[in-house]
């Protein structure tokens, strides 16, 4: 049964099967009708004895593609793209949701090397568009920007790979690291500003980038675009607030405080006497997190990126039903 994967682990294991001489193709779902379990852009790499690293559907679809690409039964001219469902009685076969139809697109993979470049980036922290020429199977990168999404049209296929979701935590706490690791997981650029002079991080944590600025300014570098999120956790309201007066009149989807219900409703008083509108403090999720009964730092990480979770969704849907 195949498992759902983040991007880098399929590449990384590509990379290293393609390193021990296997025959593999990179299976991208290109585009889907209905209830489909797998978003547009998800990935899977297989190689011809049955093996697999990632998902396409979660089900039999990834059985009965292993099948036909181990029996060679896909062709020969790569790149191609396979249809399922477009019959009840193959929806229902391969266990897709009523109405559900995918289409996948299936490349050969011949060389590591051109995988190797891609997860480079991405391990720099870049993010890139890695565009599929589909009349000659050509693979090229591209420099991304935040806002770019999935992008399939008759010429090519383009899919952004990297951290396009950004977070930014006020504080290098305890709480600080248990956020940054889900986050990590979650596929965010994560980073932690903490000022304060006195302050040694006794630990580093890779992948987790860490800055010594102001938090107002932190926020101005590091909260620029609509997949940016600043959360704060010092307890000192000298620097939470400091960061918060600027990020919630910033582009960041979320903004959230670490506090209690009287603390909260406090610094919202604190904030409007500075000047911020109404409107802007509405937007402060203050208490942090989803009301979720958590206590201790990790259940408090777990309220905090679900809540962000929630949000970093709508905010897709959103943009969604606008274009």
């Amino acid at each position: 049964m195949p498992r759902f994967s983040t991007d880098r682990e399929v590449l990384e294991t590509a990379i290293r099967w393609l390193t021990q001489g296997r025959r593999l193709a990179l299976v991208t779902v290109a585009r889907t009708w209905g209830s489909s379990p797998r978003p547009v852009g998800a990935l899977m790499v297989m190689d011809d004895d049955g093996a697999c690293s990632g998902s396409v559907s979660g089900g039999c679809v990834e059985e009965d593609l292993l099948m036909r690409y181990r029996e060679h039964q896909l062709g020969d001219s790569f790149p191609t793209f396979i249809d399922y469902g477009i019959e009840r009685e193959e929806a229902t076969r391969l266990g897709l949701p009523c109405g559900g139809r995918l289409e996948l697109l299936v490349e050969q993979l011949d060389s590591a090397a051109p995988l190797e470049r891609l997860l480079e980036r991405i391990r720099a922290g870049e993010l890139v568009t890695r565009r599929v020429c589909l009349a000659t199977g050509e693979v090229s990168l591209h420099a991304a920007e935040p806002a770019d999404d999935f992008d399939y049209s008759a010429d090519y296929l383009a899919k952004v790979f990297g951290p396009r979701w950004q977070l930014l935590l006020i504080g290098d706490g305890h709480l600080s690291r248990y956020v940054a690791q889900l986050a990590l997981m979650l596929d965010y650029r994560v980073i932690i500003c903490d000022p304060r002079d006195d302050y040694d991080p006794d630990e580093t944590m890779a992948g987790v980038e860490r800055v010594h600025l102001m938090p107002d300014e932190a926020v101005e570098v590091y909260a620029t675009h609509p997949r940016s999120a600043v959360v704060a956790l010092t307890h000192d309201p000298r620097l939470d607030d400091m960061a918060l007066g600027v990020a919630l009149d910033s582009a960041a989807f979320y903004v959230g405080a670490l506090g209690s219900r009287r603390n909260s409703a406090l610094r919202r008083e604190r904030l409007g006497s500075l000047g911020l509108t109404t409107q802007q403090l509405q937007r402060l999720h203050a208490p942090v997190g989803l009301p979720i009964g958590s206590r201790s730092p990790p259940e408090i990480a777990v309220s905090i990126l679900a809540e962000l979770t929630a949000l970093r969704h709508q905010a897709g849907s959103d943009r969604a039903s606008r274009a």
